[in-house]
């Protein structure tokens, strides 16, 4: 049975995009160095074109990227080729519970962004995950933020749908079908044996800006802000998106 429904309709505007790479970046920027020395074991589940992932292979790490869409896959493969970095990746059409059996041995880094809120069953997919990790490694996981959801719908009036408790009408719409309260998120990974160290907010105010003429921000000024107020509240939770990074006990520290 599979668990996750992998995230093809990532769709973004150029800012939206640019944005939650510069959040992203920074936050791997912080988790990279609390990790081993040399290439380390990336499995990045669910990853999409794989932006990350080629980041990640350009800097000499071994990736291997899962998705349950052959289309996705194809154009992963097609990113990594034109970005000179295939000879680093590896790509399976597998799903969270496969995982473990094409692993050689565990790794030390997951990024798991923007998928949790399409999985049906959040606590396994992340207890699979748990077990791809070694001591010490970390989940790089990202999520639909049902606050930032509930905060974006009140901003544009849609008051209808809120009474409907955020309900999609459409089984096939591009919003997730499970965004995520950050509180069961944390107590999930808790649950898991995760510690969490760091988190973060992506996007926690330029999707609720309202353009004004003559007055338009540039995307790096957008981005300044952001870094100013993502790890702080209230901001933090407002984001459409939080970036959660959980590390795996080391066994001195699981003793």
């Amino acid at each position: 049975m599979t668990i996750w429904r992998i995230n093809s309709r990532k769709t973004f505007t150029a800012p939206a995009k640019q944005v939650r790479q510069a959040i992203l970046w920074d936050e791997l920027d912080t988790i990279l160095p609390t990790l081993p020395d040399g290439p380390l074991a990336v499995l990045d589940a669910g990853g999409g074109v794989g932006q990350i992932a080629s980041g990640l292979a350009a800097r000499g790490h071994q990736v291997m990227l899962c998705d349950l869409s052959i289309e996705m896959l194809k154009l992963a493969e097609a990113h990594a080729h034109a970005e000179g970095v295939s000879h680093n990746m590896q790509f399976k059409q597998i799903s969270a519970q496969q995982i473990g059996e094409h692993l050689d041995k565990p790794v030390d880094l997951v990024l798991f962004h923007a998928v949790l809120e399409w999985v049906a069953d959040p606590q396994a997919v992340l207890q699979a995950l748990w077990h791809t990790l070694q001591p010490g490694g970390v989940l790089s996981l990202m999520f639909y933020n049902a606050h930032g959801l509930t905060f974006r719908t009140l901003t544009l009036g849609n008051f209808g749908y809120l009474r409907a408790n955020m309900a999609k009408r459409k089984k096939r719409t591009l919003s997730p079908d499970f965004p995520r309260d950050p509180d069961d998120v944390n107590r999930w990974l808790t649950q898991c044996g995760f510690e969490i160290e760091q988190r973060a907010g992506i996007r926690v105010f330029c999707d609720y800006m309202k353009p004004q003429p003559g007055t338009g921000k540039s995307v790096e000024e957008i981005i300044e802000m952001e870094r100013r107020y993502c790890r702080q509240e209230p901001f933090l939770s407002l984001g459409r998106y939080i970036h959660v990074t959980a590390r795996k006990p080391s066994q001195k520290d699981q003793l």
